[in-house]
């Protein structure tokens, strides 16, 4: 396995305790004078953070989520020790949340997970020995997960997924190569299909999300390096469209400001009709968060994060209410839960 990919092995034995201690440390005073810089930018940016009910299963990163009716799911990971393979089930208007089914299969983490109607979708990933490609469907009424067709591309982990128009799609990723490939399910023929694969450039980590129809796919890694450009995908058509890219590329002014966007093992999310990516990393963990507007196809910084930076955070949006939890900081695993109003003022003492 090549270099890059080196943090799957060090992923299989925890931290020392000291450096462990050491590395908390350092996170801290990096929030702690980050925030104290940030503080007048954010009174210039919109958006509020809000503390949600903790994640109730165990601290890990990598996981993924789906959203079925008005329930969010999240499941598998890495907590630092092993691979993961419990799920819950998070009610948002009661706020709280529910063990389910474990998981069939291998414990993983790196997968990808979607929701279709009434069923939810979790396939790829590692499982710290091998990659991935066995695919599985959750079924709420029965609380039971069927094996489907395994997943018709390579096996892989670090892939992006969206679903869109009842099917589902899974691409990119890293097999030993990078990958930029896409494979459509359908759901009502347990069948998988080549689409045409994206444009531009491979890469693994990368963060999507679908607004009217269409998905966006951004951001992520290839061969040590932050890719910035950025790709919106149409069913109907099956065609990719490039849009600009999310660097200060061009000679306009739009992008002046883009200095912050490019990074990998992000989340995205969309709501209403603004797509957003958020957390991540690039020389060093991210809080930015930036919100896009495909109508002027130009993006906006929001109020940052108010937790703990990380990546390998993941995300869920029911009924346009947006939440983040789980995910890694240096070496310890978080299970805490934002919600992020992106159209209120920001305030700090929430």
């Amino acid at each position: 396995m090549e270099q890059i990919n080196s943090r799957i092995h060090k992923k299989a034995s925890p931290p020392a305790t000291n450096i462990g201690i050491v590395m908390l440390i350092l996170v801290t005073i990096a929030a702690f004078f980050s925030s104290c810089t940030d503080d007048d930018d954010d009174d210039d940016l919109v958006g509020n953070w809000t503390k949600s009910s903790d994640f109730e299963g165990v601290a890990r990163n990598e996981g993924v989520s789906f959203v079925i009716d008005n329930f969010a799911f999240v499941g598998t990971g890495y907590d630092g020790k092993k691979q993961l393979k419990d799920f819950w089930k998070y009610d948002s208007e009661k706020k709280y949340w529910t063990q389910i089914a474990d998981l069939p299969g291998s414990a993983r983490y790196s997968a990808v997970g979607f929701g279709i109607g009434n069923r939810g979708y979790v396939g790829t990933g590692y499982d710290g020995e091998a990659y991935l490609k066995d695919f599985w469907e959750y079924n709420p009424d029965a609380n039971e997960w069927v094996q489907k067709e395994n997943f018709a591309g390579t096996a892989r982990y670090g892939a992006a997924s969206f679903s869109l128009d009842s099917k589902g799609f899974i691409g990119t990723g890293y097999d030993g190569n990078y990958l930029k490939d896409l494979w459509e399910y359908n759901p009502s023929t347990g069948k998988w299909t080549q689409m045409v694969s994206l444009g531009g450039t491979k890469r693994r980590d990368a963060s999507t999300f679908v607004i009217d129809g269409k998905a966006y796919i951004c951001a992520g890694v290839n061969n040590g390096s932050l890719v910035d450009d950025f790709w919106r995908y149409d069913p109907q058509s099956g065609s990719w469209e490039e849009l600009r890219k999310i660097s200060n590329y061009s000679d306009d002014s739009y992008d002046d400001d883009y200095s912050t966007i490019v990074r990998s093992n992000a989340v995205g999310f969309a709501s209403v009709d603004k797509g957003y990516l958020a957390l991540g990393t690039a020389s060093s963990l991210l809080s930015n968060v930036w919100e896009y507007n495909p109508g002027t196809d130009v993006w906006e910084e929001k109020t940052a994060f108010e937790g703990t930076v990380r990546d390998g955070a993941v995300s869920f949006t029911v009924n346009n209410r947006i939440f983040i939890t789980t995910g890694r900081s240096g070496g310890y695993q978080l299970d805490d839960m934002w919600e992020f109003k992106p159209l209120e003022t920001y305030d700090d003492k929430n």
